[in-house]
């Protein structure tokens, strides 16, 4: 590589890393705006998956005392989907250390079976979000109203992952934990392909449910449209 194109690469790569802390900052600045000391933010993962389970996630960031060292950690904070694995993987410590409170919930499959996607998602999300809460807390969820039975007054954001820091902390809590127990279910699973496809809807995955019928892990109650083309 010759040295004008080793500079060029540098000059895009730092340019990137520049982009992404713009808008990091931007989700910081968008939970700053509610004037409150706490905000908890919730998401979940998993929710579109043919197999696993259904996580949710909330995070509770203390801006009264978020240091400057955990802002910085949290620099390219963003929306889960738009981070690799491995970005994700180093995003996850750094917002387990800048967290006041974080709380996890896991739904498992027959759980989603018998009390059907939505109703399992709102109660998922609902239990992470009383979780976290304390009083004062403006509490902000990605895309739902979680109805009357949530104790806690809240906020639906719309694309909430890719507009407030506390929300997009808790995707990347939410898919992370997710994620790492799919790669091991590949394990005891084989043949679905669950390390790469994490339980998502694929071409492979679909190959293998045809060829193998649905796993323990495969949930029986989805109308996705892979398992509606599968006759499944």
């Amino acid at each position: 590589m010759s040295r004008a194109n080793g500079n060029g690469n540098r000059r895009k790569a730092s340019a990137a890393v520049k982009r992404r802390r713009r808008r990091a900052a931007r989700l910081f600045r968008f939970d700053r705006e509610f004037g409150a000391r706490f905000v908890a933010g919730c998401d979940e993962a998993g929710r579109g998956s043919l197999a696993g389970p259904l996580v949710a996630a909330a995070v509770l960031i203390d801006y009264g005392s978020l240091s400057l060292r955990d802002r910085r950690a949290l620099g390219e904070l963003d929306d889960s989907k738009k981070r690799s694995p491995e970005e994700r993987e180093a995003l996850y410590p750094a917002v387990m250390r800048a967290a006041a409170r974080v709380a996890i919930t896991v739904r498992c499959v027959r759980g989603i079976d018998e009390r059907g996607l939505h109703n399992t998602n709102l109660a998922a999300l609902r239990r992470s979000l009383e979780r976290v809460a304390v009083p004062g807390a403006v509490c902000l969820v990605d895309g739902f109203r979680l109805g009357p039975s949530c104790a806690v007054e809240h906020h639906a954001v719309v694309d909430g992952d890719a507009r407030s820091a506390a929300i997009a902390a808790a995707s990347v809590i939410a898919k992370v934990t997710r994620d790492r127990y799919m790669c091991r279910a590949d394990e005891l699973y084989p043949g679905f392909g669950f390390a790469e496809n994490v339980g998502y809807s694929t071409p492979e995955h679909r190959a293998a449910i045809v060829e193998r019928g649905p796993s323990a892990l495969h949930r029986r109650s989805f109308q996705s449209v892979a398992y509606t083309q599968l006759a499944l």
